[in-house]
């Protein structure tokens, strides 16, 4: 028996030996362990079951570099990213996001572990397809082979999501559609044109959508709609690329004739989501109820959906599983150590709201946004009282639902966690932590965390029951939902042909999650007008998903937001009107350049001269 043990340092490609050491999508350390048995490749690769196996270590190893991504949100302005929990001694618990820059400038030289990561996953899965392809499909026959296609859909679903993720943040890179034995095969590999790559993405992607069913097989499996679902959106980032341009990519050029093509085919796929598999929005869109300010014993509907209440709801068109119970710890997410503080379960806060996230909740009175806040300082005079003061409760009357299921502001209530046990109800008090607090006549103590400095905090993926610590998350993290779909639906058609009936009502049902009216005329009067309509959309409806930082650079919106090169730039504020961070100070050109487009690795062009670096990086 031949056995591979490899630990490549070209791309950090690591591949499993023999048998493929997991039966689950469990987060040990599966890149570099040695196999669990001595059966060789040989002797394994002969049922289907042998074929799901492999499977499951190409979910694992895809999951990685995928169930963090709300990390990613630092790139945009909404969020903010002090750091991670994830560290470098846990190979699948998000270490590929390990070492990465999250805040919104800065950050493209600081994803070479997140590269060779990608690298890692796309192994995994050329493992699975060679493998099933070589050894077993030419014998197999009827539901056999019908059941070993559908693994390897599966696995090429897997790869070109990986790939895509590749190309949207490096632009060319090399491609590899094979497994590597050594590593002279790769030592003078060279970038593949991205349109190479696009093509082999989408070749991927088609042939999932020809032999995956309709429905995964398992919650965590996934489906037909799940392929047409990342086709459409590779052909939407395509389109946005063709459209806006990519100077800092090397040979890429604006076309809108590509442009049209490729936002004509994104819409329809995701048409086909939408329409053909019976999938709904959790609890059909309906806001459900909502607590009176200050009061957290009834949450919206949205606030359920970031739960594991909505494991297997049909809006997860395609989700990675965890299996965080008491007995699994280590194959639990990691959302409540991310996204809460001190008083649940000693968390960390790692990702925290920015203050100017709150004006983008809209009145449900009007369906408009409201009169801005006002930061304040609570000493001030009638701080507490003054019309729209920031640190006013009653500022936040009549908001979009999902306000409350996301934030916390001043005086709105928490369940706080010890020891697996709830301690009650704590109150969210701005720079005022772990302190005693009487409200209405009960005592209680303020929330305690030091990683906010914004104002604000996310209820958003913040469990509220007790029975689960801090790293025990069973939540099955999405990947892709049903309301992203209608939203790049509606952008799809929107550039197309401008505002769509259809589209328009698809945001208008996102939009009655929130217990808003639906979009009044001059929100869809035109092109541009709906296009801000979808973007806001996108800001309340997926934030702290991992999608705002690629928007603001598939639209080239960088400027935009941060204004030009050479400006004063940008501070983000918090309640009491300090400034806390400013961002894209007298920036030059080459910073934004930098920030549209990652660096190459610089280890990895030391190990093969043939990789070219982008020109923004030399």
């Amino acid at each position: 028996m031949k056995k591979i043990t490899l630990n490549f340092k070209l791309l950090s490609i690591i591949l499993i030996s023999g048998l493929i050491v997991s039966q689950t999508s469990c987060r040990k350390e599966l890149l570099d362990q040695p196999p669990t048995t001595e059966l060789g490749a040989e002797q394994f690769w002969k049922t289907e079951a042998d074929a799901t196996i492999a499977l499951m270590s190409a979910y694992a190893a895809t999951r990685a570099v995928f169930d963090r991504d709300y990390y990613f949100d630092g790139h945009g302005e909404y969020t903010r990213v002090r750091g991670t929990s994830a560290t470098d001694g846990n190979i699948l618990r998000g270490d590929p996001y390990h070492n990465g820059d999250y805040a919104p400038t800065g950050y493209g030289d600081n994803f070479d572990k997140y590269y060779r990561y990608l690298y890692g996953a796309v192994n995994r899965t050329n493992y699975v397809i060679e493998n099933i392809n070589t050894r077993m499909i030419p014998t197999a026959k009827g539901a056999s082979l019908e059941g070993l296609e559908t693994v390897v859909a599966e696995a090429r679903l897997l790869r070109g999501m990986t790939y895509f993720r590749l190309i949207s943040l490096w632009g060319h890179v090399p491609y590899i559609g094979k497994v590597i034995f050594d590593n002279s095969e790769v030592s003078s590999m060279a970038r593949t044109p991205i349109e190479q790559v696009r093509d082999s993405i989408m070749a991927d992607f088609t042939y999932a959508v020809e032999k995956l069913p309709n429905k995964g097989s398992a919650l965590g499996r996934a489906g037909k709609a799940a392929a047409f679902a990342f086709r459409g959106k590779l052909n939407l980032f395509w389109g946005s690329w063709k459209k806006n341009g990519w100077p800092e990519l090397e040979g890429f050029k604006q076309d809108p004739a590509q442009a049209t093509a490729a936002f004509t085919a994104a819409a329809e796929d995701f048409n086909k989501v939408i329409n053909e598999f019976g999938l709904t929005l959790y609890k059909n869109g309906d806001p459900g109820q909502i607590d009176a300010l200050g009061k957290a014993d009834v949450l919206p509907n949205y606030y359920e959906l970031f739960t594991p209440k909505a494991n297997g709801n049909p809006e997860m068109v395609m989700s990675f599983t965890h299996m965080g119970t008491p007995a699994n710890p280590s194959q639990g997410e990691e959302l409540m150590r991310d996204f809460s503080g001190r008083t649940i379960e000693g968390s960390q806060m790692w990702v925290a709201p920015r203050y100017e996230l709150a004006d983008r909740y809209q009145l449900t009175t009007t369906g408009d946004f409201a009169p801005k806040l006002i930061p304040m300082n609570p000493s001030t005079a009638n701080a507490r009282t003054a019309a729209n003061s920031a640190v006013n409760p009653n500022s936040y009357a009549n908001r979009d639902y999902r306000m409350k299921a996301t934030l916390l502001w001043d005086y709105e209530m928490i369940i706080g966690l010890n020891s697996l046990k709830s301690t009650g109800y704590a109150p969210y008090i701005y720079s005022s932590w772990n302190v005693p607090v009487t409200l209405n006549g009960v005592n209680y103590l303020s929330y305690n965390t030091d990683g906010t400095n914004s104002g604000y905090i996310f209820r958003k993926f913040v469990r509220n029951y007790e029975g689960l610590g801090r790293s025990e998350g069973d939540y099955a993290f999405p990947v892709m939902r049903l309301a992203d779909v209608y939203l790049m639906y509606a952008e799809a058609t929107n550039e197309v042909k401008g505002p769509q009936q259809d589209a328009i009502s698809w945001v208008n049902k996102i939009r009655r999650r929130g217990n808003l009216p639906d979009l009044k005329a001059d929100k869809t009067a035109g092109k541009q007008a709906f296009f801000d309509a979808i973007e806001q959309e996108r800001i309340i409806e997926l934030v702290a998903e991992g999608h705002r930082g690629f928007d603001l650079r598939r639209w080239r919106a960088l400027e935009r937001v941060w204004g030009q090169p050479g400006g004063p730039g940008v501070w983000r504020i918090d309640t009491w009107g300090a400034n806390r961070d400013r961002y894209y100070q007298n920036s030059p050109d080459r910073t934004y350049q930098q920030n549209y487009i990652f660096r190459i690795p610089p280890g990895e062009r030391d190990r093969n001269p043939n990789l070219t670096q982008n020109p923004a990086w030399l």
